[in-house]
């Protein structure tokens, strides 16, 4: 991947201010240590980081494009550039080579379908001077970045947000939506972010900018999940026919994504999903790829197991990093920064540094598992909620509902209402799997928000944001509104943000994930929900897939996962940034947090059992945490006498 910026006058053609573009594009030079290029005319610019993975990308041609043709800017990869390069029988010819030229060919013949077209990971922006308009398009998992706003007549977008503050037009405030986001979804969905007036364009989605008196953006819906409707779903088929299916469509994925230029590498935690990518490379290749994983110094934890059993299975050790508790949450400052956002997910800052390994042996892409639990079921709260499910035995009395209502006031809040529970369902199109960590989550609101900021926030139900399809959603199996959920919000606002691009492409490396293939979903998406989940058992098909490709003793025992403890975390002693900003002058500043509720549950965290409540204390905690170091390295750096974090990125 790379990184993309620029800049639209919406009244007209004045020029670029001189140095925007070159500050915008130094601010994310860790997207493309590799090249720059820039494009200007009146009224636009244009700006470029090269990170060098593929030919269609070895070079710019920003400066070579004949008039009148579209000019674009490109970050990601296509996976069937080879095939968009040959241009349609008794059409065009191809403009250029390189993915922006593709595309820009593709975007004159075909306007808004032409990204339904693309295979692959990206974020675009095209300037069609014939048209005198602007298309910002993301692919349509939101792997790649990219984020946008309005200054007075100016429209500026980037791949990150730092690029659109360095351009000196931006000013940073926060927006208390992003933050109550965070403290609902784990994440930023988008398209709220953070910062008040920055926009993500929705994966999905494209905009459309033109510059005139009105001055209107449109946003356009190129693609977006979907599943068949109730009854509709693939059944037919026997288990082996699917397996086969399954099969042959992730070899197909996994081969695209090692289309490069440079050696791809995989990260490994020996758990299922990564295994299957890591065995299915070497049978492509014909020969180990190499591997990363971590190990985090826990009593009760050896995360890495399952890589080194792996590894002895396919010939080559994994590449092992050590974390110790104090380097994850060491680690937390340079990866909030890096983020641009509060992160709540520890195990983020273990992949942070995990990428800064990938980088050190100079490699610059990296194939991941993530995606494969949100499209087959495969995460604890799915078989926590098929068993609450047994309550609703009786219809009419709603006791799977009650019952967690009356759980949540008597062990959690006594501040939870069942009007929150209720809004947030119709704002699901009903009952959902998710629902049950999100609004456990969402305590952590009633916990540690200050009562201004629980003011200002008020009854702000972050799901309204979403632009969730809810006639879609209504017509299809409950299991997959629930999948629908934990693609669109989950995977988008999490593992491919904070666990993803922005603790991959810090370290200059390019994630890539086979599990998001477009034509693996929607054979996923397609399938009866009992090839998913049956019983109580998770990821059904794709367990009797690695029943043919791994180990079996790669699945005796627990299941493994790349995850970092919240209690290696807290255990550890915080840094004195973080400590600072803890302390109740520094929280009061902000004004984020109760200092006295905070303080409370520092305290009190460490004596309480394990379970939910604890997790869900640990957890707002390290919320407030990461709120704090975002709010100092972005808002006031005044928060604490010591210096701001910084991005992490290599130099």
């Amino acid at each position: 991947m790379s990184g993309i910026a620029g800049i639209l006058d919406l009244s007209g053609t004045r020029p670029v201010p001189d140095g925007l573009l070159e500050r915008m594009s130094l601010a994310m030079s860790h997207r493309g240590p590799d090249g720059e290029a820039f494009w200007r005319q009146p009224g636009i610019g244009l700006a470029w980081r090269q990170l060098r993975t593929a030919s269609p990308q070895t070079e710019s041609r920003l400066d070579s494009r004949p008039a009148g043709v579209p000019v674009a800017v490109f970050d990601g990869e296509l996976y069937d550039g080879p095939e968009l390069a040959v241009p349609p029988q008794g059409g065009d010819t191809a403009n250029d080579a390189t993915y922006a030229g593709l595309v820009a060919g593709l975007w004159q013949r075909h306007g808004g379908r032409a990204f339904a077209m693309l295979r692959g990971q990206f974020a675009v922006a095209i300037w069609d001077a014939s048209q005198r308009q602007l298309i910002l398009a993301r692919d349509r998992m939101g792997i790649c970045p990219l984020h946008w706003t309005r200054c007075g007549d100016w429209l500026l977008f980037a791949s990150e947000i730092r690029s659109l503050l360095a351009s000196g037009l931006v000013p940073a405030k926060p927006d208390l939506r992003g933050i109550a986001q965070v403290f609902t979804f784990f994440g930023l969905p988008g398209p709220i972010t953070c910062f008040e007036g920055v926009s993500s364009v929705v994966p999905g989605h494209y905009l459309e900018a033109k510059p005139s008196a009105t001055s209107t953006i449109r946003d356009h819906v190129y693609w977006e999940i979907d599943f068949p409707d109730l009854g509709q779903e693939q059944d037919g088929a026997s288990e082996s026919q699917l397996v086969d299916q399954y099969e042959q469509l992730l070899a197909q994925a996994v081969q695209r994504r090692l289309r490069a230029d440079v050696p791809v590498v995989a990260y490994s935690s020996g758990g299922l999903d990564s295994s299957m990518i890591v065995s299915l490379a070497r049978r492509i290749l014909g020969e180990p790829v190499d591997t990363f994983t971590f190990r985090i110094e826990h009593p009760t934890l050896r995360e890495s197991s399952g890589a080194e059993i792996l590894g002895r299975h396919l010939g080559r050790a994994p590449r092992m990093v050590n974390c110790r508790p104090d380097d994850v949450i060491g680690t937390f400052p340079s990866l909030v920064r890096a983020a641009e956002a509060p992160v709540i997910d520890a195990s983020a800052a273990a992949l942070f540094r995990l990428a800064e390994a990938v980088h050190s042996h100079d490699y610059k892409a990296v194939l991941t598992g993530e995606g494969a639990d949100e499209w087959q079921a495969g995460y604890p709260w799915f078989r926590i909620d098929k068993k609450l499910s047994y309550l609703d035995l009786i219809p009419g009395l709603a006791l799977n509902r009650r019952g967690f209502w009356a759980y949540v006031r008597l062990l959690h809040s006594r501040q939870f209402r069942w009007s929150t529970l209720r809004r947030s369902e119709d704002a699901a199109a009903g009952h959902n799997a998710w629902l049950t960590v999100y609004n456990l989550m969402g305590v952590s609101k009633l916990r540690y928000f200050s009562p201004a900021m629980r003011e200002a926030v008020g009854d702000y139900l972050p799901y309204d944001d979403l632009q969730l399809n809810l006639d879609r959603m209504r017509r299809w199996h409950p299991l997959h509104r629930s999948l629908y959920m934990g693609a669109r919000v989950h995977l988008m606002g999490l593992h491919l943000h904070a666990r993803g691009d922005r603790s991959a492409m810090h370290a200059s490396v390019e994630p890539r994930y086979p599990f998001l293939d477009e034509d693996l979903v929607a054979f996923l998406n397609g399938l009866h929900p009992r090839w998913k989940m049956r019983g109580l058992q998770d990821k059904y098909l794709q367990r009797r897939l690695a029943d043919r490709l791994l180990p079996a003793e790669l699945f005796q025992g627990r299941k493994r996962l790349l995850h970092a403890p919240l209690d290696a975390f807290h255990d550890a002693p915080p840094p004195p940034l973080v400590e600072q900003l803890l302390s109740d002058d520094s929280l009061r500043k902000a004004g984020y947090f109760d200092p006295q509720a905070v303080g409370k549950w520092r305290r009190r965290m460490h004596s309480m059992p394990r379970g939910y409540r604890r997790l869900f204390v640990e957890m707002g905690l390290v919320g407030v945490i990461a709120t704090q170091l975002w709010h100092h390295a972005y808002i006031d750096s005044s928060l604490a006498d010591l210096p701001r974090p910084s991005s992490g990125a290599p130099t």
